[in-house]
């Protein structure tokens, strides 16, 4: 596969950061929605608020993760970045697999366990030693999420670092 042309890099780079903008978005969703369960205490909207993250975690989630590494891949190996020539460009692909670990994997399971919990006990499971756990595990997810992935929006704005130094060889 050869380079991508200026238009064929545009486009690439805008569907880019389409999804990680969406990405971040739904970081910020998750984070509303905990604030908002974290201060009700009608059951109704305890579950709605948990079934709405739970939702996004199974679609606009996982497929917005999908598209961003597919196009972050595809920027690196078919533009001159390259996947390992930039410490910045390292950086962010180890805050990605952490996004990747928070955002599709964790978020998908500490709803999926906050709907059960709150389908099960309604206004009760306020006091469920294991709620109380699983909602402190959702905050620092989404929090961590947060940080990560404003990270990789300074990450790639100012791409500190610059090259990895060469290794010599003296053979």
């Amino acid at each position: 596969m050869g380079k991508l042309g200026a238009t064929g890099k545009k486009w690439l780079l805008t569907l880019h950061l389409l999804f990680s903008g969406l990405m971040l978005g739904e970081a910020f969703v998750f984070l509303i929605l905990s604030i908002t369960a974290a201060n009700t205490s009608d059951a109704g909207v305890l579950l709605g608020c948990y079934t709405s993250m739970h939702v996004l975690s199974k679609t606009a989630v996982r497929y917005s993760v999908i598209f961003v590494m597919i196009t972050g891949i595809l920027l690196s190996v078919r533009t001159h970045w390259g996947l390992f020539k930039f410490n910045w460009l390292i950086a962010k692909e180890i805050l990605t697999l952490l996004s990747v670990a928070l955002g599709p994997i964790g978020m998908y399971v500490w709803t999926l366990k906050a709907v059960k919990l709150t389908s099960a006990e309604g206004t009760g499971v306020f006091q469920d030693p294991s709620f109380i756990v699983n909602r402190g595990e959702l905050w620092t997810g989404i929090i961590l999420q947060i940080l990560s992935l404003s990270a990789i929006l300074v990450l790639s704005v100012f791409k500190p670092w610059g090259p990895r130094k060469k290794r010599h060889n003296p053979e």
